[in-house]
């Protein structure tokens, strides 16, 4: 079967399967993750190779564009505490809990191999919680952190991913050099980003009466954006980002309402089929990394990935429960009249439960895993190559599957504690009422 043959096969796969998710109440990306790894298994299936940078351009730049722009600029300013735990330091705090777990457990894993390991599953897919908790009801404040973590996670990650291939080809680690280039990479994409939604800003002021003209300009920023700031060496993640966010706020002032709605319907297609296809990318690509794996060292890989898996979800709860403490003590605090913390901001035990288990990895993990360098400097092979995108594909299926089926459970679980627990004190009012 021809590749672009292929693509046409998959893309019909996931519109069909997301209808029977609808009807069977499943959540879609665990099915098509599910059916992705049978397919690969079917003998006459060609192997898709998976480009990184292909990856990260068709991608990336549209699933953050389209985050950036539906999120509330209020809402992610209000929760940007947490937003920015979740997305800079859990992430490194992942990294290094990840290293320490892998060089400690698995065999011939250096420390920097640990630290590259650590780095690929640090950042979540926020896109797969988003799309398996569709249609529950998840608080506003939830979805926003979510968002808002998506956006900013992948630049940490792929930060702590350079630095980590970097020491392993033989370059020494300096923290003070690792946290300016740090800055850098984040400072010269926020710029990219600011001068590019300018750019856009000026053009759509002369164009935006022609409705086509404006929505190809639009689909098209997020890639360009992306790939100036990739060209110039700082963070296209946050590029995007950043262009997103000012587009979303000049759109809203200048935009007829007819334009949003077109833009908006075809966005939501184009998203949808996207993220079809990460997942079922993320399911093809288990056969063809699974091949590479000597058989007496499948199951202690696997068992490996599951502990890396628990210990990736303790540390994320811990971080979190820590940061809702944190928040209420910074609520308490009253300075020149005016609180630390406002109460929006604050995570109730519900809030905190579902972010932590939202935790799942995804294509950016996948990604990165596979875009692995094959030889070092000197042409020697990649030590522990394998093995690390082997364990690392374990991880995300694991998270996507153990986490996504059962994420829906406990959202129904608390939801329904929170209206017992509501129904119980309006029965005691009542009853105070009454006597």
């Amino acid at each position: 079967m021809e590749n672009y043959s292929i693509i046409i096969f998959i893309l019909t796969i996931v519109i069909g399967l997301s209808a029977f998710a609808d009807k069977a109440k499943l959540p879609y990306p665990i099915l098509l993750v599910i059916v992705g790894v049978g397919i690969g298994f079917i003998p006459t299936m060609n192997e898709i190779e998976i480009n990184p940078e292909i990856i990260f351009l068709l991608f990336l730049p549209p699933l953050l564009y389209d985050a950036s722009f539906n999120i509330s600029p209020k809402d992610f300013k209000t929760n940007i505490s947490t937003i920015s735990t979740l997305a800079i330091t859990l992430v490194f705090l992942t990294t290094f809990w990840i290293a320490v777990v892998a060089h400690y457990l698995i065999p011939n894993i250096t420390w920097p191999l640990a630290f590259v390991l650590g780095a690929i599953l640090s950042a979540t897919d926020a896109v797969a919680a988003i799309s398996i908790t569709k249609g529950l009801d998840i608080s506003h404040k939830t979805i926003t952190i979510l968002e808002g973590e998506s956006l900013i996670n992948d630049a940490s990650a792929l930060v702590a991913y350079r630095f980590a291939v970097a020491a392993v080809m033989g370059s020494a680690f300096v923290i003070w050099q690792a946290t300016l280039q740090f800055i850098l990479l984040l400072g010269g994409g926020f710029l990219v980003g600011f001068v590019m939604s300018k750019i856009l800003a000026v053009i759509l002021k002369k164009v935006h009466k022609n409705s086509n003209v404006t929505i190809s300009f639009m689909l098209l920023m997020p890639f360009v954006t992306y790939l100036i700031a990739e060209h110039l060496h700082v963070s296209g993640v946050i590029a995007v980002v950043i262009s997103g966010l000012a587009i979303a706020r000049f759109s809203k002032k200048i935009f007829p309402e007819s334009l949003k709605n077109s833009s908006r319907n075809l966005w939501d297609i184009i998203i949808f089929l996207l993220n079809g296809l990460i997942f079922i990318l993320i399911g093809l690509n288990f056969r063809y990394v699974l091949k590479d794996i000597e058989n007496d060292m499948l199951v202690p890989y696997i068992g490996y990935a599951f502990i890396i898996t628990i210990v990736a979800l303790l540390i994320r709860f811990v971080r979190i429960f820590l940061q809702r403490i944190n928040l209420q003590k910074g609520f308490e605090k009253i300075r020149k009249g005016k609180r630390k913390i406002s109460e929006d901001a604050l995570l109730d035990f519900k809030n905190s439960i579902i972010l932590g288990w939202s935790g799942m990895r995804g294509i950016v993990s996948l990604a990165i895993a596979i875009g692995l360098p094959r030889f070092l400097k000197d042409g020697t092979p990649f030590p522990e190559r394998n093995a690390i995108i082997f364990i690392s594909v374990a991880v995300v299926l694991f998270t996507l599957i153990g986490q996504g089926l059962t994420l829906p459970w406990i959202v129904r679980t608390l939801n329904k504690k929170e209206k017992q627990k509501k129904d119980t004190e309006n029965q005691q009012i009542e009853k105070q009422l009454l006597n």
